[in-house]
């Protein structure tokens, strides 16, 4: 056995001078063939043994980009901006997607908990934009801008204008048309400011000339000859004292016709009438314009309170400094209340029968 070993070892060492020699650049581009178990390729995402790679590599990417911005924020002296610069911001109004449009997206299955995860993140980055483009770094705010806009919906501008209102058109005329409505009553209104009156002419000068000039002839010195005819004027202790009449007060009149009835007649109660007239008195432009309305449905707090929405409506389209009031007021919003449902079993909504025993 050892002089096996002998034989072998010797073999061994001496290939270095039996084995043909071969140039290292020769065998570059030669194939060595592997006889052990078959390689795996790298997989491309460190998260794809995870269940949810997609979700997890879009998390880790918006958390690359809020710490990259925070840093150019930083770097910028503008983070941690003091109180009075974070209200000067202007207001965000982020829309993003569902989660079912993030389901599709992902081409996996979110919770409610992973979704808003990704929400926070979003909205973190979203102020982090706000602030560059308000400071004025364009470069920084379209990097953000471009990665928010995958998670923004392509109806964002339908989104945002659901809430708000269209705006009170004026036709030829300088007339107004809103709608208003409460409980079941609806109402169509026109509103169109009252006309100033004609301009008058000239008016004759005023007493108060005359008097002044009679006073004055009465005080200028006269001759002999005329003091017969002076001493005929009776001697007052004072000036000559005339009493002016009263300026005529202007009150321009309106009209306020509801289904081609002036308004004390269609609504003969006064609660009915003070709820029609008060977004006038609350702006203060009483007597200022005058009102059409068409009434339908329902009974007369509801038409009354239906006009006097589109009333409001009307003013801050005429006037709009007024609005703000008029909104305090609770004047430009829908009044929500509605008549409750009767019940089965009950004699009304919520009135019980009496009881009886038996």
């Amino acid at each position: 056995m050892n002089i096996a070993k002998q034989m072998m070892g010797g073999a061994l060492r001496r290939t270095y001078a039996t084995a043909p020699y071969v140039p290292a650049a020769s065998l570059e581009g030669m194939q060595r063939r592997y006889n052990g178990p078959p390689t795996k390729s790298k997989p491309e995402s460190p998260t794809f043994y995870t269940a949810r790679s997609s979700y997890y590599d879009e998390v880790i990417s918006l958390e690359s980009a809020i710490h990259q911005t925070r840093s150019a924020l930083r770097t910028l002296q503008l983070l941690n901006l003091p109180k009075f610069a974070r209200d000067s911001l202007p207001p965000l109004q982020p829309v993003w997607k569902t989660k079912l449009a993030l389901n599709e997206d992902l081409s996996t299955k979110l919770s409610t908990a992973r979704y808003r995860r990704v929400i926070d993140l979003l909205n973190e980055l979203n102020d982090y934009r706000n602030v560059a483009q308000t400071a004025g770094c364009e470069g920084l705010a379209a990097a953000i801008q471009s990665m928010l806009d995958n998670f923004e919906p392509e109806n964002k501008e339908a989104v945002l204008a659901r809430g708000k209102r269209k705006p009170v058109t004026f036709d030829e005329y300088g007339r107004t048309y809103t709608v208003g409505r409460r409980k079941e009553s609806s109402a169509r209104v026109w509103v169109i400011a009252v006309q100033p009156p004609p301009e008058e002419p000239a008016a004759a000068p005023p007493l108060s000339a005359v008097a002044q000039s009679v006073s004055d002839e009465a005080s200028a010195p006269v001759d002999n000859a005329a003091s017969s005819s002076v001493d005929l004027v009776p001697e007052t202790s004072g000036p000559l004292s005339f009493t002016l009449p009263p300026t005529p007060v202007k009150v321009t009149t309106t009209n306020i016709l509801i289904n081609n009835t002036p308004l004390h007649q269609y609504f003969p109660l006064l609660s009915d009438r003070e709820r029609v007239i008060r977004p006038f008195k609350i702006a203060g432009l009483l007597g200022a314009y005058n009102v059409f309305a068409l009434a339908r449905g329902g009974g007369t707090t509801g038409q009354s309170g239906a006009v006097s929405l589109g009333i409001a409506k009307a003013l801050a389209a005429h006037v709009p400094d007024v609005e703000v009031l008029l909104r305090r007021a609770k004047l430009l919003r829908r009044d929500p209340r509605m008549v409750e449902r009767k019940k089965t079993g009950r004699a009304k909504a919520r009135k019980a029968y009496t009881w009886v025993k038996r």
